[in-house]
């Protein structure tokens, strides 16, 4: 296993490498994607070895979840931090740094989106919004969706279509850009844009405890990946243990 792989799966836990890596790809005219890994893309990358394939050939992964980060330090005997997707978005957004093309998601979420991150960045304006048919991953025209991105030239392709949909969809959609780094971010298209499913109240975040109020939200479907996640964590942990 590779020294940045945790749990079977590629993970950085340092921010401003991360962050780097992303940098160097823009600033280099190259192409990838960074996936968010919480315990829903890690049970279902430990049970499906094409997805698996997948997260592991991203350009960086970071660590979404907070009980991953702590496992890690427990199992490694040294501090793992967690970058949190929904803060890496608004981070790079503030920047206002880079040209960002947003896909996926329903037309009010891509409006709303659109307006509040105005507030931010003012170029945001005159960026692109596209929403994406629904259908499944393998019947997307990947090179008619690539030819409207190519032809903006943005330096960032926000996502959003939902684990572990969206991580699929970007490692089809990859060879037909010319360059753009993509992140597969899920519900933060909705968590920002003021129409529904709003990010946990601060206390939440604090404590790290997000999970806790979106099983709350969302209990049918929070409570199954839950359950996922639950089921392939001691296997997890005994074999991070032994190859330590």
């Amino acid at each position: 296993m590779k020294d940045n792989s945790y749990f079977n799966v590629k993970l950085e836990f340092d921010c401003d490498k991360v962050d780097q890596i992303i940098h160097d790809a823009i600033i280099n005219n190259g192409k990838g994607y960074v996936c968010s890994i919480d315990g829903n893309v890690l049970s279902v990358a430990n049970t499906n070895p094409e997805f698996n394939t997948i997260v592991n050939n991203s350009l960086v992964n970071i660590c979404d979840g907070n009980s991953i980060a702590m496992l890690a330090t427990l199992i490694h005997k040294r501090k793992f931090k967690t970058y949190i997707g929904a803060d890496l978005f608004l981070k790079y957004i503030k920047m206002a740094k880079y040209r960002s093309f947003f896909l996926g998601n329903t037309s009010e979420v891509l409006q709303g989106l659109k307006s509040n991150l105005s507030k931010y960045d003012s170029n945001i304006g005159n960026m692109r919004f596209e929403t994406l048919p629904f259908k499944s991953v393998e019947d997307f025209n990947y090179s008619e969706i690539a030819k409207m991105i190519n032809e903006d030239n943005p330096d960032i392709i926000w996502v959003s279509l939902g684990a572990p949909k969206q991580e699929n969809f970007m490692s089809k959609l990859q060879p037909y850009l010319n360059r753009g780094v993509m992140f597969g971010f899920g519900a933060i298209f909705n968590f920002n844009s003021g129409v529904n499913n709003e990010r946990a109240p601060k206390v939440f975040l604090k404590l790290k405890l997000e999970w806790v109020y979106r099983l709350f939200k969302e209990p049918k479907k929070q409570f199954q990946k839950f359950k996922m996640y639950t089921k392939v964590l001691p296997s997890l942990i005994y074999n991070e243990i032994n190859i330590k």
